[in-house]
């Protein structure tokens, strides 16, 4: 239920994603399926950050209606502190963190050159192995106020991706280069199945 505004709309810089559920949607504790990724931002990224912050506060002025015309003390705001919330994750050290879902698919891309206008193409990605906890992109994102159950807050809508870099990957899966790299293969030319 993201609100479609342009002052509550985010386009971030190079982050990271973890947890990254874009392709299929993921139901947590029970609730409806979503697609979802945590998203992690440098400390040192001041511009997406202040437009993060921004963002926020625009959806809590919206949300003031919702809560009988002020902003809540308890209010819950989506970013938050990696190196005090995830102290012992070095992934998450130097980082701000926040989670990102959507009922509706996610638009998933990669960047392939500029048009003769000067602006930028896009692929579809749609190996779901192309994106993973792990890999770097510019996400888009709209922030909106919810109250929901005696929950009052602002919460991340998820609307794009945009992969720019592969990266390590997280939650400990390890890549083909770093289970095979030093191990001999024997090349003899010869197309037979190894199997005969």
């Amino acid at each position: 239920m993201a609100i479609t505004n342009t002052n509550t709309k985010v386009v971030t810089g190079k982050v990271r994603l973890s947890y990254t559920h874009v392709f299929t949607p993921q139901s947590i504790d029970g609730g409806d399926e979503k697609y979802s990724t945590a998203i992690l931002i440098p400390k040192t990224d001041k511009e997406t950050l202040r437009k993060i912050k921004a963002a926020v506060d625009t959806a809590k002025e919206q949300g003031k209606s919702k809560w009988g015309g002020k902003v809540p003390a308890n209010i819950k705001t989506p970013l938050r502190d990696g190196d005090e919330e995830r102290p012992d994750d070095e992934t998450y050290a130097g980082h701000y963190f926040l989670n990102a879902s959507s009922k509706n698919k996610p638009g998933i891309a990669k960047p392939i050159g500029k048009d003769a206008a000067g602006k930028t193409k896009f692929a579809e990605i749609t190996d779901t192995t192309e994106v993973y906890s792990g890999c770097y992109a510019k996400v888009s994102l709209n922030f909106y106020p919810f109250d929901m159950k005696g929950n009052r807050g602002v919460a991340a809508g998820l609307n794009n991706i945009v992969k720019v870099q592969d990266g390590d990957f997280l939650g400990g899966r390890s890549s083909v280069n770093d289970d095979f790299s030093n191990e001999e293969f024997e090349d003899d030319g010869d197309d037979e199945s190894y199997l005969d």
